[in-house]
């Protein structure tokens, strides 16, 4: 190791570590991303370059969003997580187009949003999004039955009324109701609301479904057949799907699921399918932490509290991968972190 190879890094309540040498970054990026991305982002479906969103409170103004990256392909189904604060709803709200950034850039299915105004953000709506709230009673207008709900969307764009009858039956035979058409809201059960929901937000063809804790208000066994119905959706549909979620059974089961921490990306966990010696098939899920463009990722608190890291670190580049150290002053008197 040379003087060269190792540099000194803040870490600013001991939760951040930024790599700033060239060498440290490209070495970072090829061990921490799980697969080739093109960090432009521009084929992806969505892309959130250091979004920032600020909320003005009274005299205060309350940082919901500090530079949070995000890329998501066509086709994915992924799940945000984290604490209450974290920035995750507010990250859906602006994706939906129902907030717009303070800075940053996010584009969605071509649409530069900080750059949308007030029409077209409906038009936005309209046509590109899906979206499924976690109170059952929001997404659906009570005196309409289930068929009517899911025309809605459509009625909005003017199809004609034999093409929206066909389109709602269509659809709600795809979430499994094509006989309940005719029932409204409160002859229905709260699955059978959160099923008729997704129909609404499929009406359209939207390129992205968007859902804010979908199975949150349900018991574990209706909240399974939801959950595996958007499964079902998301590969036979191929639409994007994204969720915000506390659901374990949710966020261990999707492709892949990212954890939003003080209004940043700060872990990714990725899960494929394996074969073992056996023969058996399983599902292996690997943790990374996220690389954000100019070289900074955030370390586990898991890892930060066990090595007693605070205030900066060591980053030390060796052969294929990069090591983290206490600082020589630091309470570990300099051993490898």
């Amino acid at each position: 190791m040379t003087d060269q190879d190792a540099e000194i890094v803040d870490l600013p309540e001991g939760r951040i570590a930024t790599a700033t040498g060239a060498a440290a970054a490209l070495a970072a990026q090829r061990v921490l991303t799980p697969r080739p991305r093109a960090m432009s982002g521009d084929e992806a479906l969505i892309v959130c370059d250091n979004l920032v969103k600020i909320y003005k409170v009274a005299d205060l103004e309350v940082v919901a969003l500090q530079g949070l990256d995000l890329l998501v392909e066509a086709g994915e189904f992924i799940a945000l997580v984290g604490a209450s604060g974290s920035g995750k709803s507010t990250l859906l709200n602006i994706l939906a187009g129902l907030d717009v950034p303070s800075a940053g850039r996010a584009v969605v299915a071509g649409h530069v949003l900080g750059e949308m105004g007030t029409a077209e953000r409906t038009e936005y709506r309209r046509s590109v999004i899906g979206f499924v709230w976690q109170q059952t009673a929001r997404n659906l207008l009570p005196y309409l039955s289930a068929e009517e709900n899911v025309e809605m969307p459509m009625l909005l764009h003017g199809l004609a009324s034999h093409e929206r009858h066909d389109r709602a039956i269509e659809l709600l035979g795809l979430v499994g109701l094509a006989d309940r058409a005719t029932h409204r809201p409160d002859r229905l059960s709260g699955g059978e609301q959160q099923r008729v929901a997704i129909a609404v937000a499929l009406a359209n063809n939207p390129s992205v479904l968007l859902a804010d804790e979908p199975t949150g208000e349900l018991d574990s066994d209706t909240a399974e057949q939801v959950f595996e119905l958007m499964r079902t959706l998301n590969r036979e549909l191929g639409v994007t799907i994204v969720v915000v979620t506390h659901d374990p059974l949710v966020s261990e089961r999707v492709q892949r699921t990212i954890a939003i921490r003080d209004g940043r990306t700060s872990t990714e966990t990725l899960r494929r399918a394996a074969v073992s010696d056996a023969g058996e098939h399983h599902v292996v899920a690997e943790e990374y932490a996220v690389l954000d463009r100019v070289g900074r990722l955030q370390l586990p608190p898991a890892h930060v509290e066990a090595l007693r890291l605070h205030r900066r670190v060591r980053v030390v580049l060796e052969d294929d991968h990069i090591s983290i150290w206490p600082d020589v002053g630091g309470d570990n008197n300099g051993g490898p972190a």
